[in-house]
């Protein structure tokens, strides 16, 4: 096989955004720590054998990228680096050594696992708020179903995020009546069509009403407002028991945490399954400036644990992948599948050029956005 050209739309010059230095908080880094960038295109003399350059089209703004940019997560690259977990586009070059079944003008996604700043090793300087990016042929695969690029860069993270905690951890099974929290967010609409999916029935909880009707457009069979007009958690708990004949929800989804997780545990039938994907009403858990530690921990009160049987289960989905890697593949290819038989579809709510990324972060940071949130640098 001959090493393949770059094609004519090969992007020269491009653009990335820059991490310089982790923030006490994303808005800091955001604010005093990101810069948009020249970057010269990937020269294929320095690419190894089965390298794919990518001409990014778009790339998700994640909550995890937020928190990135702050040392706020629990995987931290080294700054100076380039956000954007989950990216996709047109395959620009590809190296001798990479699968056939890739070719360059392919419309593709990226493996957020294996390429970018969530994954390890030299892929990880390739973050697809860019221009272009880097990724071992592995990584890249054909967008199924024909969604948009837009919709593609929002399929693997989340869909995978909902299969592990909902499936894998959850066993949720048809007929049963599971509560997601954050459900207009995008790993929490996920959740929501992937319950749908399997059988069950959703009670979603959102902040707003604007939100939950576009929740319910996607699919929920019921939509409860988690919070008063002054942001305060109400008491939904007796909605969400008025809507189980009084029994309570058999799994929680939970990806917001704080007091919405308290007020969960009155909502929930005796030995439910409470899932903890996330709190994201409380993100300075830990301390900014990447140092670790947890001086603001979230807090769970026994007795009612204890009192309710409840399963509390822990569910992070990248951690649990590093350390099983052979549970990734069959949740990948049903992820896919379904994708590919329209059967999943991620909703978008928000599109920025590149040069406007700030503004895109801090969209998708003040809650603004349901669904996805999108970079296009093309």
């Amino acid at each position: 096989m001959t090493q393949e050209a770059p094609s004519p739309n090969f992007p020269e010059p491009g653009l990335r955004v820059v991490v310089s230095e982790f923030g006490e908080t994303p808005l800091d880094a955001i604010e005093h720590h990101t810069s948009l960038e020249p970057m010269p295109a990937p020269d294929p003399a320095t690419l190894d054998a089965r390298d794919v350059v990518i001409a990014v089209r778009s790339a998700s703004v994640g909550w995890v990228d937020l928190l990135m940019t702050s040392g706020q997560y629990q995987h931290m690259p080294k700054p100076p680096y380039c956000p954007g977990l989950e990216y996709s586009g047109i395959v620009a070059w590809r190296g001798p050594a990479a699968r056939e079944s890739v070719s360059v003008g392919d419309s593709v996604l990226v493996d957020g696992f294996l390429a970018g700043p969530r994954s390890l090793g030299n892929y990880q300087q390739y973050g697809g708020f860019a221009s272009y990016a880097v990724a071992p042929a592995e990584a890249v695969h054909r967008i199924p179903g024909g969604l948009s690029f837009d919709q593609a860069c929002n399929l693997l993270g989340n869909y995978e995020t909902a299969y592990h905690c909902l499936v894998t951890r959850g066993a949720l099974q048809p007929g049963e009546t599971v509560l997601i929290h954050g459900a207009s967010g995008a790993t929490g609409l996920a959740a929501v069509q992937l319950a749908k999916l399997l059988g069950a029935t959703v009670i979603a909880t959102g902040r707003t009403q604007s939100k939950l009707d576009a929740v319910l457009s996607e699919g929920a069979d019921h939509a409860v407002l988690a919070t008063d007009a002054d942001g305060s958690t109400r008491r939904f708990s007796e909605d969400v028991k008025a809507l189980t004949g009084g029994r309570g929800v058999d799994v929680v989804y939970d990806g917001v945490g704080g007091e919405i997780s308290l007020e969960s545990l009155r909502a929930v039938r005796f030995g439910a399954r409470f899932l903890i994907v996330g709190w994201a009403s409380t993100p300075f858990v830990a301390r900014g400036k990447g140092l670790r530690g947890a001086p603001n921990a979230n807090v769970l009160p026994t007795n009612l644990l204890l009192m309710k049987g409840l399963d509390v289960l822990g569910c992070p989905t990248a951690i649990s992948t590093a350390q099983d890697p052979h549970s990734r593949p069959p949740r990948l290819a049903q992820i896919l599948a379904w994708a590919d038989a329209g059967e999943l579809r991620p909703h978008v709510s928000h599109r920025f050029p590149l040069s406007e990324y700030r503004e895109a972060m801090r969209a998708k940071w003040s809650g603004e956005v349901t669904g996805g949130c999108v970079l296009r640098p093309a």
